[in-house]
């Protein structure tokens, strides 16, 4: 585990201040991605990522195993189903407020206090023979540390990493999470069925191991929002929202980004009945279905790799827009009824898209974001996703229910084309995204003794409105 040297304990002392603006000199930026090598330099990001690492293949690991042990012991597929999706449930309900925690203590201790608690409760599971509902408790309880741990994270990697670094970060770890959703699924699949509980206990121990990695790997950054500047939790998580959507760059990147999430995860969703309508449910249903769920994560890895490494950083923003409407676009053919091959591959043109896309879209958000509002604004987005997925979900599990499935997938990701070509013609130009950069530039160096929730604005806006 010794992947970074131990932090000097001397620059917790201090208010951290990023080293240069954040997008990087000209060379590294403009005419040459960032190599895996220059990321991993950094000995914060390589504790990072190890703990990220240790926490993917555990969790993956246990929600599988969780889900064949609810199974068993109720025998109820609907129960099964809920063990899995009572994880989600924290950010769908109240993300936006626990990623708000995140803004106001120093993130090393968020995310450190979030693992120890997690590792206590997901053990208590792996206790024999508890009744479902103490089951589902506990599962709910764990879940009310991903919002605080994962908003805490998404505000320390833009300080630790800056200009195409963080971009080709973003990109390392979305490829291993995918890795370790596929690693972890297939062993939590193997081990749930004879040995659940050891499953949980393997998720409990990779959570204490991902406290001790980021406690003597990662400084004690300062708090995003200062003690003095604090108000109403409730209207700090209000906050997030206003500087999201009433800010012209960051709204637009949200709706992108929300847009591509409704359409692209359908497939996914609708894997186990669409593969019994390709296959007539003739005994190949499995292998059709895994061949349809692997599609999108499998493009995601070789997309992340491929663009995230071989295509320079300027390249990269050029091809948001493009991607973004070949996602949907590459689903188009499920009209055609087409077998489970070629819905794989379909998948597969659709998560390489998505992995082309969105570190990019990521870097130039944080980068018109102000320091005080990351977590905040991460809890809008990821909760903004989850419920967005699900409504994509349902709303076509509804229709192919009534109409012909691979019917509904074609002319839904027909919209999807639509839409994003509407978020293509209203991107904002490259002036109103350096204008937004300079304004959260402005508000990260102006430090002020008066709470206040003001949304920074781009100059011109302000000259505008005066």
């Amino acid at each position: 585990m010794g992947m970074g040297s131990r932090v000097c304990p001397l620059s917790s002392m201090y208010p951290y201040r990023p080293k240069g603006p954040p997008v990087s000199d000209k060379t590294t930026d403009r005419e040459r991605s960032a190599t895996f090598r220059e990321v991993f330099a950094g000995g914060e990001f390589r504790g990072v990522y190890s703990a990220g690492l240790l926490s993917w293949l555990g969790d993956y690991l246990a929600k599988a195993a969780v889900t064949a042990m609810v199974y068993n012991q109720t025998h109820s597929v609907a129960f099964s189903a809920a063990a899995f999706a009572v994880g989600y449930l924290p950010w769908v309900v109240g993300g936006p407020v626990l990623a708000a925690l995140a803004e106001r203590y120093p993130h090393r201790r968020v995310m450190v206090s979030a693992d120890l608690a997690r590792a206590v409760l997901i053990a208590l599971v792996a206790i024999p023979h508890l009744p479902t509902a103490a089951i589902f408790t506990l599962l709910f309880c764990t879940a009310l540390g991903s919002p605080p741990f994962d908003a805490a994270r998404s505000a320390l990697m833009p300080r630790i990493l800056q200009g195409d670094r963080y971009v080709v970060a973003l990109t390392i770890q979305n490829v291993t999470m995918q890795a370790a959703q596929l690693v972890g699924y297939f062993g939590g699949a193997g081990l749930g069925t004879a040995h659940p509980q050891l499953a949980l206990l393997i998720d409990s121990a990779t959570f204490l191991a991902s406290a001790l990695v980021l406690r003597s790997t990662v400084a004690s950054h300062r708090p995003g929002l200062a003690p003095e500047r604090r108000t109403h939790l409730l209207r700090e998580a209000a906050g997030g929202f206003g500087v999201v959507f009433r800010t012209g760059v960051l709204r637009s990147i949200a709706v992108l980004v929300f847009a591509l999430m409704l359409f692209t995860t359908v497939p996914e969703g609708l894997a186990a009945a669409w593969a019994a309508v390709v296959t007539g449910d003739n005994g190949q249903r499995g292998m059709a279905q895994g061949l349809i769920m692997v599609g999108y994560p499998a493009g995601f890895i070789v997309g992340g790799l491929v663009i995230g490494r071989l295509v320079s950083p300027a390249s990269r923003r050029r091809l948001v827009r493009p991607l973004g409407v070949v996602a949907p676009l590459v689903l188009v053919p499920a009209l055609f009824d087409p077998s489970a091959i070629v819905i794989c591959g379909m998948c597969v043109l659709a998560g390489f898209a998505a992995a082309g896309l969105m570190p990019t879209a990521n870097h130039l958000f944080v980068q018109a974001l102000p320091d005080a509002y990351r977590a905040r604004a991460f809890g809008v987005m990821q909760s903004g996703v989850l419920v967005l997925q699900g409504i994509g979900v349902a709303v076509t599990g509804e229709l192919a229910d009534n109409f012909y499935l691979p019917s509904v997938v074609g002319v839904w990701s027909l919209a999807g084309v639509v839409l994003m070509l509407a978020v293509s013609v209203t991107w904002p130009p490259s002036e109103r995204f350096t204008e937004a950069i300079e304004a959260a530039q402005a508000a990260n160096a102006v430090s002020t003794d008066e709470p206040t929730d003001e949304i920074p604005k781009p100059r011109r806006a302000q000259t505008a409105e005066a």
